[in-house]
């Protein structure tokens, strides 16, 4: 008999099925929900068992894990005669995986409390390439106990776990990693249209670029993206376009200026408008080259 906890894992898209595939790896009992039938055969090939719905797949979990998209889908997993809250054993430790709003994760949190659940809010940055390779940022809020807890669990999806604070602590943060990835990718798309109009080689202009002060994880892991105009979603538009308004919101409320950030959630709110929400946030290039009328060859 395995020592290690019995984990229910609620959500299989684009970075959940990786990382639920990670925990069996590390040799845990995962017992998986969602909704497409095709990512729990992904998870059955992969050693996990599958559940009916989320009521039958928390019912005997030590731990609870969620990767859902935004806050309505927490609230609707969370709450309700067949969801986790009403259905998860005393005791029993939520981890919280979404990108959703500090106060959900606050609301969450108390609710929980009520029933004898722990909760931790812990979001993670990476995108699918860190979700598979398990080397994911781990921004988490809750109590320190409960975080030396879940480690274990989350040192087999991630490389650089941290307890930021109390709950809505993790959200916090992981908004503001949003804000400097979606600024970053911006500035990156700008210079590729801007290289490529001067007749630059923009293969070597990147590596270069890459190699000095103006390197990033985001230009590592997009430059092929850019140059290939390849826009197959590792995190879509659609994603990052409910991230900024979560991050928009959250400094509203403190009273923090986002001149950037604004401009940029605006840039991100008219590619989806456009019909690109679908596409991996690389594609913000599309909407540089928009204005430019510019088109690669």
């Amino acid at each position: 008999m395995s020592s290690l906890p019995e984990i229910a894992w609620i959500g299989l898209g684009i970075m959940g099925s990786p990382m639920a595939e990670n925990l069996i790896k590390a040799g845990y009992k995962v017992t998986g929900y969602t909704l497409e039938q095709d990512k729990l055969d992904r998870l059955a090939a992969a050693g996990g068992t599958v559940a009916g719905s989320v009521a039958d797949a928390v019912a005997t979990a030590d731990v609870v894990i969620t990767m859902v998209p935004a806050s309505p889908q927490v609230e609707a997993i969370a709450y309700g005669p067949d969801g986790i809250v009403e259905n998860a054993k005393r005791g029993a430790l939520l981890i919280d995986m979404s990108s959703i709003t500090p106060q959900t994760s606050i609301d969450l949190a108390v609710a929980a409390a009520a029933r004898g659940i722990r909760v931790l809010d812990a979001p993670v940055s990476g995108g699918e390439a860190g979700a598979i390779e398990a080397v994911l940022s781990i921004m988490v809020g809750g109590e320190q106990s409960d975080f030396d807890a879940a480690r274990p669990v989350l040192e087999a999806l991630g490389r650089t776990i941290v307890l930021c604070g109390p709950h809505g602590a993790g959200q916090t943060v992981k908004a503001a990693n949003q804000l400097i990835v979606a600024v970053n990718i911006q500035a990156c798309a700008e210079a590729v249209v801007f290289l490529e109009k001067s007749g630059v080689d923009l293969a070597a202009a990147l590596d270069v670029l890459n190699g000095g002060l103006a390197g990033s994880t985001v230009l590592t892991r997009k430059k092929d993206n850019f140059a290939r105009r390849d826009f197959a979603p590792g995190f879509r538009i659609d994603l990052h376009h409910k991230d900024m308004g979560i991050v928009t919101d959250a400094a509203r409320t403190v009273g923090a200026a986002l001149p950037v950030g604004s401009l940029v959630a605006s840039l991100v709110a008219s590619l989806r408008a456009q019909g690109d929400g679908s596409l991996d946030h690389s594609a913000l290039l599309r909407g540089v080259e928009r204005l430019s009328g510019h088109t690669a060859s």
